[in-house]
């Protein structure tokens, strides 16, 4: 089988994953590099052809796919380019900064056809793929709570735009949120969010948030707790059952070093992405998964800051988080 040709652009803290999937996975070829930043370029330069514009790139590389790794506020523009060139498009969580800009990438996705995939990598998380095959039927979850815990400076290393809401799209609900709401629809379905307590620091960026959220079906709730001002490490999910049996997943257990998880999601990243271009729309879609829940995402994060009311300050109940 002749390999794909896929595109990268955006070199920042995420890519060293895409890259070493690529490297591993005989159905991808690295085609193309992008980023703004010619320094970031350089180490690659030997290898592959680079570009300093995603456009150019586009154009002069014709790849049979791209993904999208640049920061949360040029998502959409990236993205509609490469649709309206006709090119499929893995684009890293959020699909876009707003809700407006993620429903515009997605209609244009519809309009020409063109697979558009989001990336939420705790989908293909082993201890979470092992906790959705030990559940039993949707009616008999009672309850989901997802954590992450986290210091974000230790993660974003030179990414600076993390802790720019304009460029972020706000702080750990737009960012750290969608990952977590993916888990919940993942194990409940449709969910609508009821609460949203959120604690901001003198920049005005979120940094604490406790969500509730309830099931569309049944009568499920769930919880997803996110923190940026947390020493070490959670990334978890409990479930409880009707019986009162609880169920849980520690996303990081299998993988204790840094980040050591996200080695294997992203490979399990291009392989949902590489089922999304076979059969033309995302794997696991429904009448809305144009963007494979990447929209139903962005809903969540905009209906938390729609209704949010002050944290206090108080960070998430961490008692037993087992931090790393």
């Amino acid at each position: 089988m002749t390999p794909r040709r896929v595109a990268l652009t955006g070199l920042g803290s995420i890519s060293a994953y895409y890259l070493a999937a690529i490297e591993a996975d005989p159905g991808w070829q690295l085609a193309a590099l992008c980023d703004v930043d010619p320094a970031a370029l350089r180490p690659h330069r030997d290898r592959v052809p680079c570009f300093t514009d995603h456009r150019e790139m586009l154009a002069a590389a014709r790849p049979d796919a791209l993904v999208v790794a640049v920061p949360n506020h040029v998502h959409a523009p990236v993205c509609q380019d490469a649709l309206r060139a006709g090119v499929p498009v893995c684009v890293e969580k959020p699909l876009a900064r707003t809700l407006d800009e993620g429903r515009e990438v997605a209609a244009l996705a519809r309009t020409t056809g063109t697979p558009l995939f989001t990336a939420f990598h705790r989908r293909y998380n082993e201890p979470v793929l092992r906790l959705c095959e030990r559940l039993p039927a949707p009616e008999a979850l009672a309850s989901v709570r997802v954590r992450y815990l986290e210091r974000i400076e230790d993660h974003i290393g030179s990414d600076t735009w993390y802790l720019d809401p304009e460029r972020c799209g706000g702080g750990c609900v737009a960012d750290n949120g969608p990952n977590a709401f993916d888990v919940v629809r993942l194990l409940l379905g449709e969910v609508t969010v009821t609460r949203s307590a959120i604690a901001r620091d003198a920049h005005g960026v979120d940094r604490q948030a406790v969500v509730e959220l309830r099931a569309r079906r049944g009568r499920a709730t769930a919880r997803v707790e996110l923190d940026w001002s947390r020493p070490g490490e959670t990334k978890d999910v409990e479930v409880r059952l009707t019986d009162g049996t609880v169920l849980g997943a520690d996303m990081l257990g299998l993988h204790p070093g840094f980040k050591a998880s996200l080695w294997h999601e992203y490979a399990g990243i291009l392989d949902a992405f590489a089922a999304a271009i076979e059969t033309g729309t995302p794997p696991g879609s429904g009448a809305d998964a144009v963007a494979d829940g990447g929209l139903a995402a962005l809903e969540l994060v905009a209906a938390a800051y729609a209704c949010e009311e002050p944290l206090d300050g108080a960070a998430p109940d961490t008692e037993g988080a087992g931090a790393r």
